[in-house]
């Protein structure tokens, strides 16, 4: 997530002379590029030029892009960009049709109340609506009368990651009140609703049972190693719609209320829901000034938390979110949050074995032993990628066996080496820290024994990284697993790295302290080999395989995948970044994008990249246009452009039905930067592309733009894609 509440970057200041991705590779002997030997033969490539942009273009078509090793093709050609001024529509290919499906304020809950245009909707009515900004989504399906997963019902799991505070409220934050707080805290968490097809059109059942929200006052059980532990027995509230009123006591450490700032996703094998709860610490502030020393002083440091807050304001008016008077809330958010979909009365559950930070993702492997690996990245400049391990093994007949296998289990951290090999580090309280000294005689961990020891570990998860030597990232994403079929039988990952124009800009590279004492996202690195540009404004993906193809492997290969660029780009060219990316496409920059956020395989094989940027067509973004999705060859790194989005709006979020034929994205934040005033100064969309709600009575009203779903169908009933 970007939009005007995730942490900007700041302006680069110098460049760096560092070596390139291309030259470390070319240093690296070919046996173990393991990537290269899976996309176009060598042959091929030394006649079109070698490992170059235009090299590899050479060899592939425009389209359709054909099948390979567990890939089934592309056979749509590419959308144009949309470029300034942009259209207040998503734009999909040829032959394919969006509608939408749902959007903020929709009612998915029973009794819940239409949207007001005006955004007079009450806090009440908000806690049984469809929540503000979308983002991360799984669809589950209902079992049909055949046995296998229903093509037409299921219900969609969907995170509401923040608010538009100038667009929630008829007049913004003026007269800011516990009754605006709440409003806002309805509109973040998860929604869940079902999904029907009937007569071929997607509609929401507004009275299902199984209609939920999960928001940032319900109730939750903490488990897991930290679950119990002193940093997390927060103050005690009676929590109302007129306030939070203390309770004179402190919780347990077992139990929460909320989940905020909820990003990307994943979902269990055994068919729940896990949302990952991002950029938690603006939610909170302060109203009589920080901590200036201790453990809490440090945590609120390496986290991000500030007394301003990212301008939520909830601290002026709900102690709860006050770390003046109640700091340990705090840590109570950053986990990954289990919710089962199918049982509406169920508490969901953060996993403290997950760790905390600002949880991207949270995607699965179970490999052929039947351990479940967990991979996840905390996004942020200069933070690191994770991998949780289960220690039992999951067991697909016994679905109630596995309902705690998050709880038991490794938390490792990733270092990339220059040689295109990489280890995991396993966060226990007998790691070796940098200096030699165990996590356990670590200061930040200290405990009365390594059970307190390991939970400290998973509360202080970035000082733990910060210890061992993890590698810093440029912004850690969503993560995804390559599907496991058609002869590809690798237990290959993909992360995206959204930007990170700190990256190579000091004359005097800095780097997280392993004492853990970094200002949060304030360090300047040098780049490296897993991140190799300087002002790195356009990311890049990178992948790698377990060795042995076990997700309890110490070590694994990696290269980089892409790196997102404008090939017609007027920038002035760094000695580590001509800005013009490597993206695989024809003609040449037909498909470029920048800011890759979100990544996702169906399970057919088709990479789903989707994009973070300003949204604008404007500055750096001239060329490339507004936010889009695109789809990827995995083998070739082929790229079409599938999907574009409405101004100032993110694509976040994406799912598929089981028989491949409905597509569902999410469109973020449309129009973001609007004052109260005029909300629809920049978009009015949805109403800008349809007239009516996906039940084909309701009318869609203008007002104030709204984040939303679209379902995206082919119009010859194929699969989607092909």
């Amino acid at each position: 997530m970007k939009g005007i509440k995730h942490p900007r970057n700041d302006v680069t200041l110098n460049a760096s002379g560092n070596a390139s991705i291309h030259d470390v590779i070319e240093q690296v002997d070919s046996g173990r590029r393991l990537f290269v030997k899976g996309s176009a033969s060598a042959s091929a490539l030394a006649a079109a030029g070698g490992l170059t942009l235009s090299g590899l273009s050479a060899t592939v078509q425009a389209a359709p892009v054909p099948a390979g090793l567990g890939f089934p093709g592309i056979g749509f050609q590419s959308v144009p960009a949309s470029l300034a001024p942009v259209a207040d529509r998503v734009t999909v290919p040829a032959g394919y049709t969006a509608e939408l499906f749902v959007a903020w304020g929709d009612p998915i809950v029973a009794g819940g109340t239409a949207f007001a245009s005006d955004a007079s909707n009450s806090a009440a009515e908000q806690a049984r609506q469809y929540g503000a900004h979308t983002d991360g989504m799984s669809f589950f399906p209902f079992v049909g009368s055949d046995g296998k997963p229903a093509a037409d019902r299921g219900l969609l799991c969907a995170n509401n990651e923040y608010t538009h505070e100038e667009i929630l409220h008829p007049d913004g934050q003026a007269n800011f009140s516990i009754a605006k707080a709440r409003k806002s805290q309805a509109a973040h968490g998860v929604s869940v609703l079902e999904a029907r097809k009937r007569n071929g059109k997607w509609t929401v059942v507004r009275n299902s049972p199984y209609g939920r929200r999960i928001t940032a006052n319900t109730l939750m059980r903490v488990s897991g190693p930290a679950a119990g532990h002193a940093l997390l027995k927060s103050q005690a509230y009676q929590i109302s719609e007129q306030g939070s009123f203390a309770a004179g006591r402190t919780n347990d450490g077992y139990t929460a209320y909320g989940t905020v700032n909820n990003c990307a996703n994943g979902m269990t094998p055994w068919g729940t829901y896990l949302t990952c709860e991002e950029n938690w610490n603006g939610n909170f502030g302060a109203t009589a000034g920080l901590p200036s020393s201790g453990e809490i002083a440090k945590l609120f440091n390496r986290y991000g938390v500030s007394a301003s807050g990212n301008g939520y304001r909830w601290h002026e008016v709900d102690p709860r979110f006050d770390v003046s008077v109640n700091p340990n809330e705090t840590h109570l958010f950053g986990w990954v949050v289990e919710i089962d979909p199918f049982d509406p009365k169920s508490v969901p559950v953060k996993r403290t074995a997950l760790g905390r930070f600002k949880h991207e993702s949270a995607q699965y492997v179970v490999d052929d032993e039947g351990y479940l690996g967990v991979y996840m990245g905390d996004d942020e400049r200069n933070e690191y990628i994770y991998k949780f391990v289960s220690a039992a093994k999951y067991d697909p007949a016994n679905r109630a066996a596995n309902r705690d296998l998050l709880d038991q289990g490794t938390l490792y951290v990733a270092q990339f080496g220059a040689d295109l090999r990489g280890r995991w580090i396993p966060l226990l309280p007998s790691t070796l820290g940098v200096d030699g000294v165990a996590l356990r005689d670590n200061p930040n961990f200290a405990g009365a024994n390594d059970a307190e020891v390991l939970a400290k570990i998973l509360i202080k998860a970035r000082m733990a990284g910060d210890a061992v030597g993890a590698t810093m990232m440029d912004r850690p994403e969503w993560t995804g697993a390559r599907p496991r079929i058609g002869g590809f039988k690798k237990i290959e990952i993909y992360c995206t790295l959204t930007n990170n124009n700190r990256r190579g800009s000091s004359a005097t590279p800095s780097s997280n302290k392993a004492d853990g004492s970094t200002t949060a996202g304030s360090a300047r690195p040098a780049v490296d080999a897993a991140n190799p540009r300087a002002d790195n404004i356009y990311g890049h993906i990178i992948r790698w395989r377990e060795d042995g193809d076990s997700v309890r492997a110490t070590q694994f290969g990696w290269d980089l995948f892409v790196q997102a660029g404008d090939t017609r780009t007027s920038k002035t060219a760094k000695p580590t970044n001509d800005y013009k990316g490597n993206i695989v496409d024809s003609p040449n920059g037909d498909a470029d994008y920048g800011a890759p956020d979100g990544l996702w395989f169906d399970p057919f094989g088709r990479l789903w990249v989707q994009t973070d940027q300003m949204g604008d067509a404007k500055g750096d973004w001239i060329n490339i246009g507004a936010n889009s999705m695109v789809c990827v060859d995995p083998n070739t790194g082929t790229t079409r452009r599938f999907l574009t989005s409405p101004p100032n709006s993110e694509v976040t979020g994406i799912t598929m039905s089981p028989d491949g034929r409905t597509l569902f994205v999410g469109i973020q934040h449309p129009g973001e930067g609007a004052p109260a005033n005029q909300p629809e100064q920049i978009s009015r969309w949805p109403a800008s592309q349809w007239g009516l709600a996906s039940d084909g009575v309701t009318p869609l009203p203008f007002g104030r733009p709204r984040s939303g779903v679209v379902v995206i169908t082919k119009d010859d009933g194929g699969l989607i894609g092909s």
